[in-house]
Order: structure tokens, then C-alpha cells, then sequence
């Protein structure tokens, strides 16, 4: 019988390899970007003082934390993230399993990092796609923070009706428990994408290409997270992995 303890520390120490690869995904892919984007901050500040903009030019401020600490603390910041996000998974799946209809622990896991993955990541990236460091209004950054919260759990409740609904519909076959589940799960973002406020604050002379390309990099550093967060819990509670162990040591 599996303890908590045991699922918890697996949990632990599989998001703690998810975070330190999805780290290496976001400087690989990422930190190119973020440098670009500082280049045309710092660009568009020194054309403003060349040209006047500001009547007592103030000296810079430099950063508390520099760039190349920046790009360091980056792995420790994806790790403990990882190894928070691994915690709660383990807790979830502990909490959740029972309801999970499902026979294997495996694909258990897979639905579940599946399911944390669309409410907690996709959901809010597609209503509010992060940003570079040059773009963004400071004053509005606790409106976007609050809405953006918002968005994550109107993720989670939308999955949450896409599943009860599947079940519900079930009783009428197949292809009604799909259809219902997806139907519940758009109309309840769709809808929640109208309330919510629209918040664009890229300026027009921002290249598109740079604003896109950061947007996936983040985006994919959240799926490599997830990714190997599921497929990493999903091999250490395989049935059928542990029932090998058992058959070779007998």
C-alpha cells in the first residue's frame, strides 16, 4: 500500500527534475528574448533623452539584481517551483484518485497533469499572454495580476464542469459524454472571456515577431514543466511497473 509520505516524496522529487529541465527550456528559448526586449527599452529610454523628452534626466538606476544573476537564479526559481507544484500535484492525486475513473495510477496521472495543465496554464495564456520586460504599464500591474488570478480559476472551474458534465452526459453513450464535457468546458471560458476586462498594453512600434516568439517560450516552459511533471509521476505510480518489481524479486 502506498503511504502519502511515499506519493508526496515522489511528487517532490519528480517536479524538482521537471523544474530544472523546464529552467533549461526557458534560457534556451527565453532569455534570448527577455535581452532583446531590454535592448529596445533601454533604446527607446536613450532616444527619449537624446531628444529632450525629459526636462532633468534623472541617472539610471541600476537593477538590484543583474542580468547575469538574473539568468542564474532562473534554475533555482523554475526548481522551487517545480518542487511546490510536484507537492500540490502529489496532494491532488492523493485527493482526486478515488474519483478518477480509472483502473491504472499511470493514466490517472497523465489526466491529471492534463487537466492542471489547460486550467492552470492554457487557460489564462490565451485571455492573458504574458509579456516581455518592455512592455506593460507599471500602474496597472495589480489590475493585471487580480484578473489574471481570476482567469486561473475560471480555468480550473471550466475543467471542473467539462468533467462533471462528461459524466452526467455518459449515461447517454460515448460520443454525448465527449460532446458534453467539451460543450460545458467552452461555453463556461467563452463566456467568462467576455466578462472579463480585455488588457493590451503592447505598444504598435513593439516588433510582433519578438512580442510572439517570448509568449511561446514562456508557454513552452510551462508544457515542458507540466509534461514531464505527468509523465514523470505516471512512471513512479505505474501498476504495472510495480507489479514487474514484485514478479523479478519473487
Amino acid at each position: 500500500m502506498r503511504t502519502f509520505g511515499s506519493l508526496l516524496v515522489r511528487g517532490l522529487i519528480v517536479g524538482l527534475f521537471a523544474g530544472l529541465l523546464a529552467g533549461t527550456f526557458a534560457y534556451v528559448m527565453g532569455e534570448p528574448r527577455v535581452d532583446a526586449a531590454i535592448a529596445i527599452e533601454e533604446a527607446g529610454a536613450a532616444h527619449s533623452h537624446d531628444h529632450g523628452d525629459s526636462a532633468e534626466p534623472a541617472a539610471e538606476e541600476k537593477p538590484l539584481v543583474s542580468r547575469e544573476g538574473q539568468k542564474a537564479g532562473l534554475f533555482l526559481a523554475t526548481s522551487l517551483y517545480g518542487v511546490a507544484l510536484g507537492g500540490m500535484f502529489a496532494v491532488g492525486f492523493t485527493l482526486l484518485r478515488r474519483k478518477l475513473r480509472t483502473g491504472n495510477d499511470a493514466y490517472a496521472a497523465l489526466g491529471l497533469a492534463a487537466a492542471g495543465f489547460v486550467g492552470i496554464v492554457l487557460v489564462p495564456f490565451l485571455k492573458y499572454p504574458p509579456n516581455p520586460p518592455a512592455v506593460g504599464n507599471p500602474d496597472t500591474i495589480t489590475r493585471r495580476t487580480v484578473t489574471y488570478l481570476l482567469t486561473l480559476v475560471i480555468g480550473l472551474l471550466a475543467v471542473w464542469a467539462g468533467v462533471a458534465a462528461s459524466r452526467w452526459a455518459a449515461r447517454y453513450g460515448e460520443l454525448a459524454r465527449l460532446g458534453g464535457g467539451v460543450i460545458a468546458f467552452l461555453v463556461t471560458i467563452v463566456v467568462a472571456y467576455l466578462i472579463l476586462p480585455r488588457i493590451n498594453e503592447v505598444p504598435e512600434t513593439f516588433p510582433a515577431t519578438l512580442l510572439w516568439q517570448f509568449r511561446f517560450a514562456s508557454l513552452g516552459t510551462q508544457a515542458t514543466l507540466w509534461l514531464l511533471l505527468g509523465f514523470g509521476y505516471a512512471a513512479t505510480v505505474d501498476d504495472r511497473r510495480l507489479t514487474r518489481q514484485k514478479v523479478v524479486a519473487a
